[in-house]
């Protein structure tokens, strides 16, 4: 088997996810060493396992090493079976970037897939529920995936519980696609998740986001998790254009006011507003790894983040594409070239 030698301390978590990914789309196998070392708890944490022991599961995998806190892995793939799984972080760890670690894998497969991941859905540093079922899997939808994700349970950190249901079609063939125009601004609304917390608190945040935004600050936008199986607070913001979708989040957090948790926000959100990039920060590095797949594509963005770089650099050295970007129009046009 083909291996490839990996250092885990170019990057933290998410080089470890693409590379689960590319080996199991790829059957190339690799030896990762380490891992997230410039973190400040450097190793496997809990949510890092379960991406490890989804892919491989899904893909039939043999692995070493594989345990809290390792900071080596060797990750040698087998054939990808479609089927139904259920993966659960354990914790409040992000169920969001498991589904992200498997599904390219899935539809690749010859036959539907189901998935039950449990979770945090709402996690600072990770995308949220909202994010993949609005934004990631529509630009997915464009290149030919066919997947839903339906969000039966909540989950915050620190308490977690969340439970999302994805199904995901066999798709052999990507489309590629350029995403370099957004198109002309359709809305701007936001809304507030609040569980175990004062309603008053999301009200605050959501006035903010009225004031900076001009969003629609109706209580009704507020909306109580029940049950409230911990503390949790999440702003979200969903920008649609006539061809992209975007969605932004804050988080609450202790020792962190309303307003500023508000504020924040409407400054992210004005700041993609006011560049021409078609897609956000965030989507723009998790797109990279399908357009790969594709064999190629496009897309305008504001900037060229830490995580685009290294995650080009790595999908690189497992498939035969480059990558390139340019300045274009006060951003950057990146370009998948196969």
């Amino acid at each position: 088997m083909d291996m490839i030698d990996i250092d885990g301390s170019q990057g933290g978590g998410q080089l470890l996810r693409s590379a689960l990914t590319l080996s199991l789309c790829t059957g190339i196998g690799f030896n990762i060493r380490d891992i997230r070392a410039r973190r400040r708890r450097p190793g496997l944490m809990r949510q890092h396992l379960t991406a490890v022991n989804a892919a491989a599961r899904v893909g039939n995998a043999c692995t070493h090493g594989a345990e809290i806190g390792a900071t080596t892995l060797r990750f040698e793939p087998g054939p990808v079976c479609a089927g139904e799984y259920q993966f659960a972080t354990g914790s409040a760890g992000s169920a969001t970037l498991v589904l992200q670690t498997v599904l390219p894998a899935l539809w690749q497969a010859g036959a539907p897939s189901r998935l039950r991941l449990e979770g945090g859905t709402h996690n600072p540093l990770a995308p949220s529920a909202d994010f993949i079922a609005d934004s990631y899997l529509p630009a997915l939808a464009k290149m030919g995936v066919q997947a839903t994700l339906q969000l039966q349970q909540y989950g915050f950190h620190p308490a977690g519980g969340g439970v999302l249901d994805v199904e995901v079609a066999p798709c052999t063939t990507l489309r590629t696609c350029d995403f370099n125009h957004r198109g002309a601004l359709a809305s701007v609304e936001a809304k507030v998740l609040m569980s175990g917390l004062s309603s008053g608190i999301g009200l605050r945040e959501l006035q903010v986001l009225a004031d900076r935004l001009g969003v629609d600050p109706d209580p009704r936008h507020v909306h109580s998790v029940r049950p409230a199986l911990g503390p949790g607070n999440v702003a979200l913001v969903h920008v649609r254009h006539a061809g992209h979708v975007e969605v932004f989040s804050g988080h609450g957090e202790r020792g962190l006011s309303a307003e500023q948790v508000g504020a924040r926000l409407a400054g992210q959100v004005r700041q993609y507003l006011e560049g021409a990039g078609c897609v956000g920060e965030h989507l723009s590095d998790q797109l990279l790894l399908p357009m790969a797949l594709a064999g190629g594509g496009t897309f305008t963005t504001r900037v060229i983040s830490d995580h685009l770089r290294s995650n080009a650099r790595l999908i690189e050295s497992f498939l035969p594409v480059a990558f390139d970007w340019q300045p274009h129009e006060g951003g950057w046009k990146v370009t998948v070239c196969g």
